[in-house]
């Protein structure tokens, strides 16, 4: 057995050959997160399947974050005293106190253009905008009054995913990665899917903070080389690739043997996992074999990459049991023409969404599945901009912390729910306030998981994905 000075001296070697081998070495090295028949004996994969602390009745997540922050009072809060009472001096209660991102001064009241309208069984009401997620109104739980911490989008992002407003901490797909592992040995545990530019908080979205590095997420591209790195070398065939990786593994195993280190054991696992991704993810990210018919329902078109054509991807995905799937689009961040931009990013999203609800549960994946659409906060319901005469596609919202709207479907929620009631002008809760601790604490649960149990021990005290707070939202369970 070495000795502890040979551990720590191995250990700084290994340290600056890793950095050495640069960027394209760890996007390479935090894609494989899967158990493998080549991990040796007696070494658990830090990915294998785990127990979960009650029965979950979900068993994956699609994350839908429209980065930018839609206007929930223009989608999902009808407020027709808004409506009556736009074009006035916002009342100064609504001031007194409060941050704002870009709004000076005294702003007036900005009503909503759109018609609202109740759908389904339940009665959710909805605006016109989203006619296609209306005909799965019954299916979807809607929270009024969910409320944040930070107004500025990159903070606010990181406080969305993560639970903390600053980098460093584990997103909650790594985190969900970590607390269940994966039961696909092809295909990472954790996938993300962009359109558009990425979100301003970057990578750290997904990104597995203190946590190790296995449990990230992976991002697939819907164009060129699915992931970076996993193509062959020019001049090396899948033969020479099949050679090189045996011939690693037997050094790493003899390593392994030597000192006993755990992380030598995933990075056997990481490499032939790279090897079977060769094969599994360009089949999974051509879409051109699906019906005709499934195409037409997503609004998709073969081979271009789009919001729609994610959709499709994520139950690809969900269906060969990858845990958590996070697709971000990019476009929402509305502080000027509202009312001629939002529609346009509407119709980019509303079919696909409600392709990919209906598609997962006529396969019988929604049972299975928590779909969860939102965004870092809200819009405000004064006005940002000039709304006067012949200014009209001027107007705009300001970011908005204390009250915004998400919604969950599938997965053990309670279909056809409201949950909180904000005041008559948007502005506060007035019923059932969710913190966002408590919006990760409910999707925890839904999975089996309880968030006060799934914690990582850092700098010498336990973390966990709800800081120090959050309660189970009991009105979404089913």
């Amino acid at each position: 057995m070495a000795s502890q000075e040979q551990i720590v001296n191995l250990s700084r070697r290994e340290l600056f050959q890793s950095l050495s081998a640069g960027i394209g070495y760890v996007a390479l090295s935090s894609m494989f997160n899967d158990e493998t028949s080549a991990a040796p004996s007696g070494v658990s994969s830090p990915s294998a399947p785990k127990p979960t602390h009650r029965k979950p009745r979900a068993k994956n997540v699609i994350f839908l974050h429209m980065v930018g922050a839609p206007s929930h009072l223009d989608l999902f809060d009808n407020k027709p005293a808004l409506v009556e009472n736009d074009g006035k001096l916002c009342p100064e209660y609504l001031l007194a106190g409060q941050r704002f991102a870009f709004l000076r001064g005294h702003p007036k009241l900005l009503g909503t253009r759109f018609k609202f309208k109740k759908h389904g069984a339940s009665g959710i009401e909805l605006s016109e905008m989203l006619p296609h997620l209306a005909t799965v109104a019954d299916d979807v739980a809607i929270v009024k009054t969910l409320h944040t911490e930070l107004f500025n989008h990159a903070p606010a992002q990181l406080f969305f995913q993560t639970g903390f407003g600053r980098f460093g901490r584990p997103s909650m797909g790594s985190w969900i990665n970590y607390g269940l592992g994966s039961e696909n040995r092809d295909l990472p545990g954790f996938v993300v899917l962009i359109t558009g530019q990425v979100a301003g908080a970057g990578n750290s979205l997904w990104g597995s903070g203190f946590l190790p590095t296995v449990y990230q997420g992976v991002e697939f591209r819907s164009q060129g080389d699915p992931v970076l790195f996993l193509s062959n070398p020019k001049g090396i065939s899948g033969r020479d690739r099949r050679s090189i990786v045996d011939t690693i593994n037997k050094l790493n195993n003899a390593q392994l043997s030597d000192v006993g280190d755990p992380e030598i054991a995933t990075r056997i696992t990481q490499y032939e996992m790279a090897y079977r991704m060769q094969t599994s993810v360009p089949e999974l990210m051509d879409t051109s074999r699906e019906p005709r018919h499934v195409h037409e329902m997503y609004g998709t078109q073969p081979g271009k990459a789009s919001f729609s054509n994610n959709c499709l991807l994520a139950r690809r995905l969900v269906e060969r049991g990858v845990r958590y799937v996070q697709l971000f689009d990019q476009g929402w961040d509305h502080h000027g023409s509202v009312f001629s931009n939002l529609p346009k990013k509407c119709k980019q999203v509303d079919q696909p969404i409600a392709a990919l609800i209906k598609d997962l549960k006529q396969r019988g994946l929604l049972e299975e599945t928590l779909v969860v659409w939102g965004a870092e906060f809200g819009r405000t319901p004064m006005l940002q901009g000039n709304s006067g005469t012949g200014q009209q596609t001027k107007a705009g919202r300001d970011h908005h912390k204390d009250a915004f709207t998400v919604w969950m479907a599938g997965g053990g929620v309670k279909g056809g729910t409201t949950v909180g009631k904000t005041d008559d002008l948007g502005y506060f809760p007035v019923e059932d306030p969710v913190s966002v601790h408590d919006f990760h604490a409910t999707i925890l649960h839904l999975l089996g998981m309880n968030h006060e149990k799934l914690t990582f021990k850092f700098q010498g005290r336990r973390f966990r994905l709800t800081d120090v707070a959050g309660n189970v939202v009991t009105k979404l369970l089913a």
